[in-house]
């Protein structure tokens, strides 16, 4: 079962990137972030047509998360548990159905700038109602994968210039404090399961403006956290840096995992 992450920046502007991605991708099911559209507004005939269940948890103009899948999905839901006045679209939950069942788990942390600040108190009581959605995943003791754009940039080799950020709200110790509590419940980087020495990247954004994509300037944002029993099926993991030198790409790129389900 291949499992994918990608921040689309919108996907009505982007679907013509989605879609060629998606046509040499050979994924199973794709998280998307930022969708940008209402649920009525989502392109999902367009998709459905291509063979893809959709479910979608939509916002006009911001946020939005949605699960395109190839396999048969149970139990969706939509919205983080722990504050019902939220009305944020930035998360969504499904079980997917292959060999084996899977819990997939879809965010859209919010990114906190600026800080301080009440968007960043936002995204760090955030980041605690996600713990305790993260504990409850884990006591269920099935594969679980909670992947997304985290907008947490973990450590230094995370960066290609790591002084850049030490004020921003992604990179700023108390985020990366959250994302560690958030990981020593006893969750996998994916990437790092079969990267863990690499002291530079490697990145999953690179912004639009000062010519970050050539000069690789860039950020791993993107992740994808797998619960004990998940990390356990893990074949391989890759980040899609190719797609973002496509035309009118999304500043983030596609990461993926495949399990043994």
């Amino acid at each position: 079962m291949k499992i994918a992450t990608f921040n689309i920046n919108g996907v009505k502007a982007r679907i013509a990137a989605l879609s060629d991605w998606l046509a040499g991708a050979n994924a199973d099911v794709v998280v998307l972030q930022e969708i940008k559209s209402v649920d009525e507004g989502f392109p999902r005939e367009y998709l459905e047509d291509l063979g893809w269940t959709v479910e979608t948890h939509g916002q006009k103009g911001f946020n939005g998360v949605a699960i395109l899948s190839r396999l048969p999905l149970e139990d969706v839901t939509r919205g983080l548990p722990g504050d019902d006045a939220d009305e944020q679209a930035r998360y969504i939950e499904a079980t997917v159905i292959g060999s084996r069942a899977v819990r997939i788990a879809g965010l859209y942390l919010p990114n906190g700038n600026p800080a301080p600040g009440p968007k960043y108190d936002y995204k760090l009581s955030w980041m605690e109602r996600l713990r305790l959605r993260a504990a409850e995943l884990l006591a269920s003791e099935m594969p679980v994968v909670m992947l997304g754009d985290y907008n947490i940039i973990p450590q230094p080799r995370d960066a290609a210039n790591p002084a850049n950020w030490v004020e921003d709200a992604l990179f700023l110790p108390e985020s990366r404090a959250a994302f560690r509590r958030i990981l020593h419940q006893g969750w996998s980087d994916a990437i790092r399961l079969h990267d863990p020495y690499a002291t530079r990247g490697p990145f999953t954004f690179w912004d639009y403006q000062g010519g970050a994509w050539k000069r690789d300037d860039g950020i791993r944002i993107d992740h994808l956290l797998l619960s004990p029993q998940a990390a356990d099926l893990l074949v391989e993991s890759e980040i899609d840096k190719e797609a973002r030198a496509g035309e009118k790409p999304s500043d983030h790129v596609p990461v993926w995992v495949r399990l043994d389900a």
